[in-house]
């Protein structure tokens, strides 16, 4: 299976990546993105392109549903058909971004651990670059480095979602790192974060286990065998003094019969 899931109405950016990966380890991307172009009939590399491309339509084919299968399979080549899955659903979707957005500002770490909320965050993330791309220079000559500041300018917003969504357990590490100059890369906050969740961790863990301990040792002092009946005599042979009997022959306690008799 060349995707993990077949193509479907709403999983296209997974699977066009998936799929792209997939076609590029075959060395076949050229068929695809358009680099390598169609040779003429006389040429004699037409057939074993006409193979090669064949191969990669059945590829695309194969890993979608039927209803979409239908509706691309008479592409003429691997290109007309990648380029109208992307014509299809690969657009911006104002609709699909506004989502994901609103589910960006909801996302919150809500007692999870630092890296699920971290990978939570960066999936999302993930989407709306694919689905929203940041504008890049295009005309091959700008001076001013407006790319880069673009760039940065995305990764500190990265940065304070982040932050954000932090649990307030995390207040004293998020203080220090908004303080910090230069300001930390999303990738250094995640490390720094996650170091001092592990040292929390530890830090309580060895507060828990000698209390434990004590609370242990206490209770089998209060409970225990020896403190059991405390204050109550005990015969040579660890148990209780008792009456030795008393004697109907005379009427007295601490003999029996035996031995008046």
């Amino acid at each position: 299976m060349q995707a993990n899931e077949p193509l479907n109405d709403n999983n296209y950016l997974d699977w066009s990546q998936e799929m792209e990966n997939f076609i590029f380890a075959k060395n076949k991307i050229g068929f695809v993105d358009g680099s390598l172009i169609k040779p003429e009939t006389a040429d004699p590399n037409y057939n074993t392109w006409l193979l090669c491309d064949e191969s990669i339509k059945g590829w695309l084919t194969t890993a979608m549903e039927k209803k979409i299968r239908t509706k691309v399979k008479y592409a003429a080549t691997g290109e007309e058909m990648w380029n109208d899955l992307l014509e299809r659903f690969g657009k911006e979707s104002a609709p699909r971004v506004y989502e994901l957005k609103q589910l960006l500002s909801l996302t919150k770490q809500d007692g999870t651990s630092v890296s699920a909320y971290y990978t939570r965050l960066r999936a999302i993330r993930d989407e709306i670059r694919s689905v929203f791309p940041t504008p890049r220079c295009s005309c091959g000559g700008c001076k001013c480095g407006i790319t880069k500041t673009v760039c940065d300018l995305r990764d500190k917003e990265r940065l304070y979602e982040f932050l954000l969504g932090l649990d307030n357990y995390y207040s004293t590490i998020r203080t220090q790192l908004l303080v910090m100059k230069p300001t930390p890369t999303l990738g250094e906050a995640y490390r720094l974060v996650s170091e001092d969740e592990q040292q929390k961790a530890v830090t309580e863990g060895r507060k828990l286990n000698p209390d434990s301990t004590v609370a242990f040792q206490t209770h089998v002092k209060r409970d225990g065998p020896d403190n059991f009946n405390k204050g109550q005599p005990r015969n040579a042979k660890g148990g209780k003094n008792e009456k030795e009997g008393h004697c109907e022959l005379c009427n007295k306690d601490g003999t029996n019969a035996k031995d008046a008799s």
